[in-house]
């Protein structure tokens, strides 16, 4: 369903009811029925900030589909190889290289 019942949501929503909490069973200044009230209020709240979130990132780091079917064109490495891209970036002046002779 939701998700109501897993630890995330549990955690979130006892996360958003803490001043309640606290001000109900430590200070004493809220009547404890109506702290836990507002946990079982912030359960659902929490599900569906969760449920938000899980679908929106749903799909990040999954390749799409057109580009994983997509044939390679030609004068590529074939769809099995996979090598990985060699590049240089230089920003300046290169380092000068050692030798052993440079070192005597």
């Amino acid at each position: 369903m939701l998700g109501m019942a897993r630890y995330p949501t549990l955690f979130l929503a006892l996360l958003l009811a803490s001043p309640a909490l606290y001000a109900g069973f430590v200070t004493h200044q809220l009547d404890a029925k109506t702290a836990l009230l507002r946990l079982l209020i912030a359960v659902p709240v929490a599900a569906v900030m969760l449920g938000l979130f899980r679908m929106v990132t749903r799909g990040y780091g999954k390749q799409k589909d057109e580009q994983a079917k997509r044939p390679p064109e030609e004068g590529t490495a074939a769809a099995g190889d996979h090598e990985p891209l060699r590049a240089e970036a230089v920003a300046g002046e290169p380092f000068p290289q050692r030798r052993s002779a440079d070192n005597e």
